[in-house]
């Protein structure tokens, strides 16, 4: 295995979306496994990759959502909103 020596590139509409979603309430996480661990004040987490207009999945990340995995693919700070608080939330 080898240390990755260059910072993970972020998609330019990422920091609205953390800052939207801490604007209400959210706990928000950076990572590399996929963009944002999102912690609910409820204590629900919610898993986001976030695409730019045009972004694409890797493979990797296909393979992931054909697997089951439960993460959203988002591109704007409304899909990010929907996909944390669906319409389960109540703050």
């Amino acid at each position: 295995m080898t240390i990755n020596r260059y910072a993970k590139k972020r998609d330019k509409n990422e920091r609205g979306i953390i800052n939207a979603l801490e604007a209400r309430g959210h706990k928000v996480k950076q990572d590399d496994f996929v963009d944002l661990v999102v912690q609910r004040p409820d204590g629900k987490i919610v898993l986001l990759e976030v695409k730019s207009e045009h972004g694409r999945l890797t493979k990797i990340q296909e393979n992931m959502l054909g697997e089951g995995w439960l993460f959203h693919v988002v591109r704007s700070v409304e899909e990010a909103i929907t996909a944390v608080e669906g319409e389960e939330f109540v703050a």
